[in-house]
């Protein structure tokens, strides 16, 4: 088993013999997820989502997922709703979304296994949230709904009967920070913040999303893609940490602030950090699509700084 992808403890059983548990806490192979199909302790979770068309990933759903999947809606279950000054996809209420989670069966001794089409990011973002409540047993599914079928492993269409569970939040606040910090550290070295958007978004080109084009002042753009391999896996951990590490220079992983459009692809450059062994980094939910909302805020349009592998 590839060390990237768990961190095996272990139980004694009333025997006294010793039985090795995994606890999968960034990725997961699908070779390793189809083995615990059906396990009581693991929770499937399909995020797949289209930007363009927010019902595309429930017709998917309904169409095949991965047997015993239940469907995570990015904006109904991952989102609180907007306010035109909290960007696109602001955090819910963390207990709100605890209460979410249980009724989706997770608990708070549950592996959660969370997968979608599109390279990870909208996985990442569920993936990220859990580990705020505090929930570490929680993994993306590595190459995701793509390498499931590649593979071949098993599909179905049928909706699985979820028995609710209680899920107690042990909040970690200290993982997210919002405008007011990002502002009070305009022009300081620390902290460091990284950009998930692509690089003409993070210039200033091409703008679809947001009504304001340009980038928060200091950023340096990573963009999320630059995290994985032709195939939709995530690159090698050795990798990631020196191309991370390049980028950040001098500044240590707990002095780093990810944001992007809305709170999203950022989780999946803190996966990918978390991967490479850099943990520590913070989420700005609100990201781009929150900051540019209140004109008082400065805004960059050059490039300042691109990643060295952009």
């Amino acid at each position: 088993m590839d060390p990237i992808f768990s961190s095996p403890f272990f139980l004694f059983t009333r025997f006294g013999s010793k039985r090795e548990l995994v606890n999968f806490t960034t990725l997961i192979s699908v070779a390793d997820l189809s083995g615990h199909l059906g396990d009581p302790n693991w929770v499937i979770c399909d995020c797949r989502h289209d930007l363009a068309d927010t019902a595309a990933g429930r017709r998917a759903y309904s169409e095949s997922h991965i047997p015993g999947a239940r469907f995570v809606h990015l904006d109904a279950d991952l989102s609180a709703p907007m306010t035109g000054r909290n960007g696109r996809h602001p955090l819910p209420d963390p207990e709100r979304f605890a209460r979410r989670v249980g009724e989706l069966g997770i608990s708070n001794s549950s592996q959660v296994v969370a997968y979608d089409a599109s390279g990870g990011y909208y996985a990442a973002r569920l993936w990220w949230m859990l580990r705020w409540l505090g929930h570490e047993s929680a993994a993306v599914l590595d190459g995701g709904w793509a390498a499931w079928r590649k593979a071949p492993h098993p599909i179905t269409n049928q909706i699985p009967v979820i028995k609710g569970s209680r899920f107690t939040v042990r909040r970690r606040a200290e993982m997210a920070c919002d405008a007011g910090y990002i502002v009070a550290n305009l022009g300081k070295p620390q902290p460091r913040l990284l950009d998930a958007r692509s690089p003409d978004r993070f210039r200033g080109e091409n703008e679809t999303l947001d009504p304001v084009t340009g980038h928060i002042p200091g950023a340096a753009n990573r963009f999320f893609k630059l995290n994985l391999e032709t195939d939709g896996r995530f690159k090698p951990a050795a990798i990631l940490r020196r191309e991370f590490t390049e980028l950040l220079g001098k500044n240590a992983p707990r002095d780093v602030a990810d944001d992007c459009g809305s709170g999203v692809t950022a989780c999946h450059n803190l996966l990918a950090m978390e991967v490479a062994g850099l943990a520590g980094s913070r989420l700005y939910p609100g990201s781009w699509s929150e900051w540019c909302s209140d004109p008082s805020r400065p805004v960059a349009r050059q490039t300042v700084e691109q990643g060295p592998h952009s």
